[in-house]
């Protein structure tokens, strides 16, 4: 192998991924970035179904340099991407699914990406195949995005463009231990220290990169398990989050993620499915979450049916929880009510104090579509006093 280290080290863990790899390794193999620059890590993470017998078989035509591991089964995607990234000798590492493929330009658009804007983190627009994927992020390209602000906090897949000097000099690895989760744990984690040492985060948006294809056996490890590992996610993810923001807006600002994306699901529909038991455990499970991370600043960020369910999730209101969301699936439509110079919606529990819910979890706080017509939070009073000035100024202007 040559003594040049390539720009770009490809990791795909594999486990069970015939015949998604055909095309997924085909795809590495025709990248414009050239043979050259790219060095693949394969990883057979136990796999039975011919997996590891077709990487080996790839290894011995490809032009680009390959190099092929076979492992028992770790039981999960944390462990092949952490055999790689010991392995990886590239300026730059990129962690790609077996069952999924990239774009032919995708490493040569990315690895100039980072390049001309010094960023440790590349995202590369993501298209769904068979699958939906993730599209409020891919909006436009941008060489700095802001990661408190926009949309990139919801995209922590592994399936990105890492300086691997950034991962090296913090020791960065996938956290074993987790079932779930483990590449937002990741993936935020590199988000942070690459903002903290000023180098940021760049989106490219205007090609597809990354092809993320729904298996027709269905069969993708983020589906697997149950909610307590859901609660395990977002747990460390939170705590990540706690360790490298102190309190304040910004905090809140990441915090929406972990509670919307990960603990809000746990309260939704699939709870008028499950145990009391269950139900009760699960608001056992969120309690801590919720009085440690959980607040005003926060609360407001979300929609009303959103809020309320975490907190009748927080104060363990079980009863409640089921009648919103009994609501909801009979087609409810809130009464929009003002109460003490607040917009509120009137879902179940509004005004009961029997239920033991704040009036601030039915406060209109972002702008909301009931029954088709646009609910705008109350105007601040300095806007209204504003408007009332204008609307006196024109009347003067025009006396």
């Amino acid at each position: 192998m040559a003594d040049t280290p390539p720009e770009v080290s490809v990791i795909i863990g594999a486990y069970e991924a015939m015949p998604y790899l055909v095309k997924c390794l085909d795809s590495v193999a025709s990248q414009t970035l050239g043979p050259d620059c790219i060095e693949i890590i394969a990883v057979d993470d136990g796999s039975t179904d011919g997996t590891g017998r077709y990487l080996d078989e790839f290894a011995a035509r490809t032009k680009v340099p390959m190099r092929v591991v076979h492992q028992a089964n770790s039981g999960g995607a944390g462990g092949p991407r952490n055999t790689g990234l010991a392995m990886a000798r590239g300026r730059y590492v990129f962690f790609l699914d077996a069952d999924d493929h990239l774009g032919a330009e995708a490493l040569d658009r990315m690895v100039a990406m980072a390049d001309a804007a010094g960023t440790d983190v590349v995202l590369g627009k993501v298209v769904g195949v068979n699958r939906n994927a993730a599209k409020s992020m891919w909006g436009k390209t941008v060489e700095r995005a802001d990661i408190y602000t926009s949309n990139i906090k919801f995209t922590l897949s592994a399936q990105k463009l890492f300086r691997r000097e950034l991962l090296v000099r913090h020791g960065m690895r996938f956290d074993e231990t987790l079932r779930t989760g483990e590449d937002a744990l990741f993936t935020m984690e590199a988000y942070l220290r690459a903002d903290a040492r000023g180098s940021g985060v760049s989106v490219v948006a205007d090609y597809p990169c990354y092809y993320l294809v729904g298996r027709d056996d269905g069969k993708h490890l983020t589906k697997s398990g149950g909610y307590e590992l859901r609660f395990d996610s977002a747990r460390a993810l939170m705590r990540l989050i706690a360790e490298h923001e102190p309190p304040g807006v910004r905090r809140d600002q990441l915090m929406i993620r972990p509670f919307t994306v990960t603990l809000l699901p746990q309260f939704g529909p699939v709870v008028l499915r499950q145990t009391e038991d269950d139900l009760r455990r699960k608001m056992e499970l969120a309690a801590p979450l919720m009085a440690a991370y959980w607040t005003p600043g926060l609360a407001r960020a979300l929609k009303v049916e959103e809020r309320l369910r975490l907190t009748c999730a927080a104060l363990g209101r079980a009863e409640l929880l089921r009648e919103v969301l009994a609501f909801g699936k009979d087609g409810g439509v809130p009464r929009v009510v003002r109460r003490r110079g607040r917009r509120c919606l009137a879902y179940p529990g509004f005004g009961d104090r029997r239920a033991g819910v704040p009036y601030s979890a039915y406060e209109v706080t972002l702008t909301e579509q009931i029954d088709g017509r646009r609910v705008e939070p109350r105007a601040p009073l300095t806007r209204r006093a504003a408007g009332r000035l204008r609307r006196a100024l024109r009347g003067l202007s025009s006396g």
